[in-house]
């Protein structure tokens, strides 16, 4: 997640194009009723579909600047926190702080992102993040940075993310149409890990040659290009929906929509079980490159990167697939691939072998979450898609904290391969049930 990755830049050299025709966002719109907006440049369908249109090029461009100056910041945090407490646990209380916020203010972000303006949230999140990263950058480069001001900087970023992820994930469909989407969903997935290597090999050399502090003030600067994007987008004017509802109706709403739905409230649910069981063994990476390999932070950072790579190709076939192959078979497939290759993985004793089913442990990650992005936002009606889409981020980052502990706490009482061969192990079991209680989402395309 989060997973999670904005961004537009203004692209020079664009011709001029009409606005698209006005997207009916009242509260009775249904996927029916919305029209996809026309393309604006010549490109082909096929990997690169979602290009063909002006507003995802201002969003693709500066995404990826933005998610550069992301990992740059998060690695660099990283580096500074040991250095201020030389403390893992502490470290670890940084990321608990900063996720927090998700899970205080998502579901309340969904609603406001069915009522209000989508571009302004995002803009406003993105300016404050901007400020957030260049106080960061200030207190570090005068060297009055102290362990608390990064707590407090982490939360209050994590708040802006908390109102910003959501509003972007249902913001997709307003750039791109209905018919695209997946498509836009599977390439930001290929940039999110493509920055995802990019972004820390900066930051390492920035590091070492200009000092923390320029990897704040580089974050910073690459707010600029998202900012502009935005403003440069053109988009019908917003109409506010007529209904007036609490906030608290307006949530339960949403929620009444997943729970009467069976195959989103099995896609959120399945979502997950995949935080808690599958995905942990991120967390449990040092384990295995100090313990288990015997190959020290050198060799973690070749884990890491197998994975990168790994979830980068499976955005690139996924974008590549198109609708040729049915998203709830894409989604079987990946989804017992990933238990497969995650439970292989923790018993290897060879590090050749462990990258090679890192690589595949990224690619089928990227297939399985991607997949059940696409599918959700393909169901969902459009005046509710703010409110599911925050359950799917609230289910996504609210549940990490109770996998980590279970890992954690198998790892303890067992060891690390052990917690990782359970959890993946039972996960395949639910992906099993899940196939046959539900067979619509087998056949969903």
């Amino acid at each position: 997640m989060e997973d999670d990755e904005l961004g537009r830049e203004a692209v020079a050299g664009m011709d001029p194009i009409a606005p698209p025709p006005e997207l009916d966002r009242s509260p009775a719109a249904t996927p029916a009723d919305e029209p996809a907006p026309p393309p604006d440049t010549p490109v082909p369908p096929g990997a690169f579909a979602a290009l063909r249109h002006r507003n995802f090029q201002l969003f693709y461009a500066g995404q990826f600047l933005s998610l550069v100056g992301t990992w740059m910041q998060s690695t660099a945090q990283g580096w500074l926190v040991l250095n201020l407490t030389n403390s893992e646990l502490l470290l670890g209380v940084v990321t608990a702080v900063a996720s927090a916020p998700t899970v205080l203010f998502s579901l309340y972000a969904g609603a406001l992102a069915d009522r209000a303006d989508k571009r302004r949230i995002i803009m406003a999140a993105n300016a404050a993040s901007l400020v957030l990263a260049l106080l960061l950058a200030i207190l570090t480069h005068t060297e009055t940075i102290t362990y608390p001001a990064v707590l407090a900087i982490a939360f209050a970023l994590g708040t802006a993310n908390a109102f910003e992820i959501p509003t972007r994930q249902s913001f997709f469909v307003e750039l791109v149409g209905r018919d695209d989407l997946p498509n836009a969903i599977a390439l930001n997935s290929a940039q999110f890990n493509a920055t995802r290597i990019v972004g820390p090999a900066i930051a390492g050399w920035l590091i070492g040659t200009a000092g923390t502090a320029a990897c704040f003030y580089a974050n910073a600067a690459s707010y600029l290009f998202v900012l502009a994007g935005l403003h440069a987008m053109r988009l019908p004017a917003f109409r506010r929906p007529e209904r007036r509802e609490g906030t608290l109706e307006t949530i339960r709403e949403g929620l009444a929509y997943i729970r009467s739905d069976r195959l989103s409230r099995t896609l959120v649910c399945l979502i997950a079980a995949f935080s808690v069981l599958g995905f942990p063994y991120v967390m449990l990476m040092p384990v295995f490159a100090r313990d288990v390999l015997r190959v020290g932070a050198h060799g973690l950072g070749w884990l890491l990167a197998a994975t990168g790579a790994g979830a980068l190709a499976g955005g690139i076939a996924l974008a590549a697939a198109g609708e040729r192959i049915p998203r709830g078979r894409i989604l079987l497939g990946a989804s017992l691939g990933f238990c497969a290759a995650v439970f292989t993985f923790a018993g290897s004793r060879s590090f050749p072998l462990s990258l090679a089913l890192l690589a595949l442990v990224g690619f089928t990650m990227v297939l399985n979450n991607a997949t059940v992005n696409a599918l959700l936002q393909s169901t969902v009606p459009d005046h509710l898609r703010g409110r599911v889409m925050s359950v799917y981020v609230f289910m996504f980052v609210g549940t990490a904290p109770i996998g980590a502990l279970q890992a954690g706490a198998l790892s303890k009482a067992l060891d690390a391969p052990s917690a990782l061969q359970i959890g993946a192990a039972v996960l395949a079991v639910i992906v099993v049930a899940v196939a046959w209680r539900v067979p619509e989402l087998v056949r969903a395309r």
